[in-house]
């Protein structure tokens, strides 16, 4: 009885050895992919969280990383190109999956998007590109269709007749260059309408209305004005208004936030080129979950524009 019991017992002890053996070192029962718990790690470095198109991407970024079980860290830039290649390296130290970035300045940002090459860790840019270092997609509005929709508004409005000023974003963001192509490609085909005043104003309200005063000190007789984004529109809103000029003159924004929402419905803007920032969040993480597990995507990935007139 006992010689048969050991015989048992040396048999279950090889079939648990035998068992064993057939894991590599290091390896677990877990999933393989993030941080070894079935999770991926992203790594997100916005321009600034002092304008409420950022927040709204990133709020959607987050709610659908979590929604996914995804670990998700946030830096902001605050509109400084050296804070945000400051943070992306930060960013990489944490041993991150994916880096989502949304860049201050497209040509500043590519040093730190090759740091996160040499280290393999696969970029996406979101709303903004960058000029160099290798990006697996970028995912954004179309900014050059969205300068488009503005110009043929803004013609259509003023009869294809009249001076329009142009308040430009950040110098050297991929958003300025090509919100301003796509505007350009319209207005300047048609020989009535001249920009007769064409500005940075850095994407920021404050800067707006100064720029706005600036330019309507020395030509108040303008017939529109494009921003490249809503707070720039909000800030020339001001200047026109304290100017008694804000019924002569069309004014048309990029973004669609609620500020601007309220302005266009109010009758006090009369356009904004409506993007969808939270969708925009929330295909970033999509996008990255197949990035880390090795899927194709896209070059571009693009999120469908409107244009807001009441």
């Amino acid at each position: 009885m006992r010689k048969w019991l050991k015989t048992v017992g040396v048999v279950s002890l090889l079939i648990v050895m035998a068992a064993c053996s057939t894991e590599s070192p290091g390896s677990s029962s877990d999933e393989d992919s993030g941080d070894g718990d079935g999770s991926i790690k992203i790594g997100m470095s916005i321009s600034t969280l002092n304008n409420p198109f950022f927040v709204s991407l990133r709020d959607g970024a987050e709610a659908a990383a979590e929604e996914a079980g995804y670990e998700i860290t946030t830096a902001d830039a605050q509109d400084d190109s050296a804070s945000q290649v400051s943070d992306i390296e930060d960013l990489i130290q944490q041993d991150i999956d994916v880096l989502l970035v949304n860049p201050t300045d497209s040509s500043a940002i590519s040093s730190a998007i090759e740091s996160a090459n040499s280290a393999d860790i696969p970029v996406i840019t979101v709303d903004r590109t960058a000029d160099e270092g290798e990006v697996a997609t970028h995912i954004a509005s179309d900014n050059v269709e969205g300068g488009e929709m503005a110009g043929e508004f803004i013609a259509e409005q003023i009869e294809e007749e009249g001076d329009v000023v142009e308040l430009e974003g950040i110098s050297g963001a991929s958003a300025t260059r090509e919100r301003g192509e796509g505007f350009h490609n319209i207005v300047d085909e048609i020989d009535g309408i001249e920009v007769v005043a064409k500005q940075s104003a850095d994407f920021d309200r404050s800067n707006g209305l100064n720029v706005m005063e600036n330019i309507l000190q020395s030509n108040s007789e303008i017939d529109a004005v494009f921003a490249h984004n809503d707070e720039m529109a909000l800030g020339a809103l001001e200047a026109l208004e304290s100017n008694n000029l804000a019924d002569e003159v069309v004014l048309v924004g990029f973004d669609a936030i609620d500020d601007a929402r309220d302005a266009v419905s109010e009758g006090r803007m009369d356009a904004t080129v409506a993007q969808q920032p939270e969708l925009i969040g929330e295909e970033a993480i999509t996008t990255a979950a197949q990035v880390v597990e090795g899927e194709e995507v896209e070059e571009f990935v693009p999120v469908e524009l409107d244009l807001v007139t009441e």
